[in-house]
């Protein structure tokens, strides 16, 4: 009898590593997997104040206006001047609006950056689209070079009608941008 209760206790032992192996292999797969969907769920939901894409404004809706604020960061690692033309500005819902960022490198060497975005209260991101962005791609600056960079985007007047987001009467769409690091060959 001792040696079949060795053997049961032996398999059970071996079971549990196998059990526990899989749950260490799931949880570094699942941490690998959770940035990447979770970019997804806030881009498809505007979670978390992430804008919406947008091929063209649903059309303008007469009277019924908001204000935009234009802020602009840094990393303090990107030796760039980055700021808006215009600080804010007073959007028709449901138009399509234009706003222009500058950015200015200040070494003396080309260096690439991309911008991350935001736009707060975060009730506002699924009804503030883009249509087309400096930051959907890399920008390269070379030393000195100084851009401007539009952005197209409307106010969905959608807005109007959730009652979580209704009474919002400012976004801030605001952007910061990092330095893109070499690859590596």
């Amino acid at each position: 009898m001792p040696a079949i209760e060795s053997a049961a206790a032996e398999r059970g032992k071996r079971r549990t590593a196998i059990s526990m192996a899989m749950l260490v292999v799931g949880m570094v797969c699942l941490g690998y997997a959770a940035v990447p969907l979770y970019d997804m769920f806030c881009r498809v939901t505007g979670f978390g104040g992430t804008t919406m894409r947008a091929d063209a404004a649903p059309g303008a809706v007469a009277g019924k206006t908001m204000s935009v604020r234009f802020d602009a960061n840094r990393d303090p690692g990107l030796p760039w001047e980055f700021k808006p033309e215009r600080h804010t500005e007073t959007v028709t819902l449901g138009a399509q609006d234009m706003a222009f960022y500058v950015a200015k490198n200040l070494s003396d060497k080309p260096i690439k950056g991309i911008a991350s975005y935001n736009v707060s209260p975060m009730q506002a991101g699924k009804y503030f689209s883009k249509i087309e962005c400096f930051c959907f791609t890399e920008q390269t600056l070379e030393p000195g070079q100084e851009v401007r960079m539009p952005v197209i985007f409307f106010v969905d007047p959608k807005i109007l009608d959730d009652p979580d987001a209704n009474d919002i009467r400012e976004i801030t769409l605001s952007y910061t941008f990092h330095p893109v690091k070499p690859d590596k060959g």
